[in-house]
């Protein structure tokens, strides 16, 4: 817990993550507030998240500040130096980051949720039933779980410009250019990490068009940010801070 505390206070110590989490927090809620203002009908559930990439890429950003800057700034060999269980201080960063990311996509949710609500109210607003109240409450799980993923890529870029980056052209163009491959990109891109992770916001009414249910495809978004972390605990117990 004294690990944790620890690296919350690192991260809150400086203004980019608190500009970070305002922005993660405001822009799905702006979105949906724009979209609720020019709504002729009612505003169903999913149009009220429809802006939650802008606060999904906000905190991928967060989280690779997280660790980067600690390596721009070289606090990261102090850091090693009080503790040398350097797996348990990426794991509490981790932690740290996944617990915020969490508790910002529940703000993000339930804040265009009410914003719509109170904009553009309707019947197809009501949360009642369980796929309407995953798609507003799904937003802290998906944000947290990217929020470790980028973690990880950050620890192993350990530049900001290069890791940020990497993550967002591979979430905003990468998975989209892999659809164009002849024969097999319609197939690759079901199952893209990003991709599949956005369907646990999403009710299909056919679910059988896609490969992973919602919860299937979060544990499988979720076993991409494993394998993130998995790397970069291998790679800073094997390089020089």
């Amino acid at each position: 817990m004294t690990l944790f505390a620890v690296e919350r206070t690192k991260l809150f110590s400086t203004r980019s993550p608190w500009w970070c989490a305002a922005l993660a927090v405001g822009l799905p809620i702006a979105f949906t507030g724009a979209m609720a203002a020019s709504a002729d009908e009612g505003l169903s559930v999913s149009g009220a998240m429809s802006g939650h990439q802008f606060g999904l890429m906000v905190v991928l950003v967060m989280a690779v500040l997280a660790i980067t800057t600690e390596y721009r700034f070289g606090t990261i060999r102090a850091t090693f130096q009080a503790v040398p269980d350097r797996a348990s201080v990426l794991l509490s960063k981790a932690a740290v980051v996944g617990v915020t990311g969490f508790v910002l996509g529940e703000l993000a949710g339930f804040g265009s949720w009410g914003l719509a609500q109170l904009l553009a109210p309707g019947p197809e607003l009501a949360l009642d039933s369980a796929d309407r109240i995953r798609e507003v409450a799904g937003a802290g799980p998906v944000f947290a779980v990217t929020a470790v993923l980028a973690l990880g890529v950050g620890t192993l870029l350990r530049q900001t410009a290069g890791a940020v980056t990497l993550l967002i052209v591979w979430v905003l163009l990468g998975e989209s250019l892999i659809a164009l491959i002849p024969n097999i990109g319609s197939d690759l891109v079901q199952w893209m990490p990003f991709n599949v992770g956005s369907r646990f916001l999403t009710t299909f009414d056919d679910p059988s068009s896609v490969p992973l249910g919602p919860w299937a495809s979060l544990a499988y978004f979720a076993a991409f940010a494993v394998v993130s972390l998995g790397a970069a605990i291998f790679a800073v117990q094997r390089r020089d801070a």
